[in-house]
């Protein structure tokens, strides 16, 4: 049965809005409201109330700054899932094996790193020179001969990394942070797809940039769309993921580069290209700073090819904008931790990395190839070795219903909640990440208890209107 939430201000003597907002949050708490809810529509609180619609508009705005309630175009407000300290949604602690699937969290496969890591560590413990090369300070871009190592072997994956232009960071996301940093100041505006990796919406919070959504199609972000947000607004930067976007995972295919990278070249904007996810050449178009990298700072890493804990990325920036990542880098850390570069760096002369990524690419090729077996028939995006899978609601689910659903059936997933730029609008749809569970066979129970819930339909009850 349908009802109405209307809170009760009397005892609130600050602005009206204020005491909305904290009724929300009370509701909340109390299990008055829970998350998927609709709030009550602005003019039908505003006249519960007796206040004007402009003030419930600031109330609303002030639980979704509070990151209680989200608003959708056209849709409404709703309850927002539990936020953790980030504002986005996710807690880095994953299930245990023997607990809940955990569909929710884009980590690498967790096999065989340990015996590498002890490998490594031993070998470098009998290597005096190099333990006090690590110990010591070093200028912000890291060691050259890491620079070098590294740089040779992502050449391998078939990305034109230039050693001399590159910067080792702690990981991808701090990669990013220091590119923006370099190339847009606070109040200065950036842009990127609509639905994007949340690291990234919280550096642009973070460093007070203004984040313009993007539209994208099955091809990526729509070069019309780049072009008319340089025209309307003074672009410093557009983020790109053109491998796999996360969490819609489509792949922007060479034609679309190309005319991203022009409409990018008219309007003198900055081009970050995140290839966290290093995807080998044969299965790809060249990169974006193979094509133009006097306009590309290239962003990689080792966390999902390899291991998150060491915190090893590498950023390219043309000579343009070189000495700025590097002085973001300084001011941040002052360098990279070089103990953490020279673990991945024995792993790659080792061959520990090649043989650690290759497992990978099987075991994620395998985990696709189940998904989209228990998925047959359904409305789904993957890329055969990515991480995630993207799959569309059919009618009536919604997004956050759903997903209360799997987790009442043991199965943590996302929404595209977190992953929405400002009031983007949101899919009803939903992330998969099938890396990481340790076993296969939790990946296979995972997805059938998915397509299980799929199947029986959302549970009938009222909502709050």
């Amino acid at each position: 049965m349908d009802t109405i939430w209307v809170p009760d201000l009397s005892d609130h003597a600050g602005p009206r809005y204020r005491a909305i907002a904290e009724a929300v949050a009370r509701a909340v708490a109390a299990g008055e409201l829970a998350v998927g809810d609709r709030l009550p529509t602005h003019r039908a609180l505003a006249d519960a109330l007796g206040v004007t619609v402009g003030t419930v508009t600031r109330g609303y705005a002030e639980a979704e700054r509070r990151g209680l309630v989200s608003a959708r175009v056209g849709s409404g407000t709703y309850v927002r899932a539990p936020q953790d300290g980030s504002g986005q949604g996710f807690s880095v602690a994953p299930a245990a094996e023997d607990g809940d699937i955990d569909f929710g969290l884009a980590f690498p496969v967790p096999m065989g790193r340990t015996p590498a890591l002890a490998d490594a560590l031993r070998d470098l413990a009998g290597d005096d020179a190099a333990l006090a090369e690590c110990l010591g300070y070093h200028p912000e871009a890291g060691l050259p001969r890491h620079r070098t190592e590294l740089a040779r072997w992502l050449r391998g994956w078939g990305y034109g990394i230039d050693a001399g232009h590159s910067l080792i960071c702690l990981g991808a996301l701090h990669g990013l942070n220091m590119a923006l940093q370099a190339v847009a100041r606070p109040g200065e505006t950036v842009a990127s797809a609509g639905l994007v990796y949340p690291g990234m919406i919280a550096a642009a919070r973070g460093l007070g940039l203004r984040h313009l959504p993007l539209a994208s199609d099955g091809e990526g972000v729509q070069p019309y769309a780049l072009e008319a947000a340089c025209r309307q607004h003074a672009v410093r930067a557009v983020y790109l993921t053109p491998d796999q976007n996360n969490p819609t995972t489509e792949a922007i295919p060479e034609h679309r580069r190309d005319e991203l990278l022009a409409v990018a070249e008219r309007h003198g904007v900055a081009v970050i290209e995140d290839a966290v996810h290093l995807v080998a050449a044969a299965e790809r178009p060249a990169a974006l700073v193979d094509r133009a990298p006097e306009r590309v700072i290239h962003i990689t890493g080792v966390s999902k090819v390899l291991a998150g804990g060491l915190r090893v990325g590498l950023v390219q920036a043309p000579p343009r904008w070189f000495d700025d990542v590097a002085q973001a880098l300084r001011g941040n850390c002052w360098m990279a931790p070089p103990l953490n570069a020279e673990a991945a760096c024995r792993w790659i002369d080792s061959g520990a990395a090649d043989e650690l990524a290759r497992r990978q690419r099987d075991e994620i090729g395998a985990r696709q190839a189940l998904a989209a077996g228990h998925f047959q028939g359904l409305a789904f995006a993957a890329q055969p070795y990515g991480f995630n899978v993207w799959l569309h609601l059919p009618e009536p689910w919604r997004a956050d219903e759903f997903a209360r659903a799997c987790a009442a059936e043991g199965v943590r997933l996302k929404t595209g909640e977190p992953f929405a730029v400002g009031r983007h609008p949101v899919p009803q749809a939903v992330r998969l990440a099938i890396s990481a569970p340790a076993a296969r066979e939790r990946v296979a129970e995972g997805l059938a208890r998915v397509r299980r819930v799929l199947e029986r339909g959302p549970g009938r009850g009222g909502t709050t209107l």
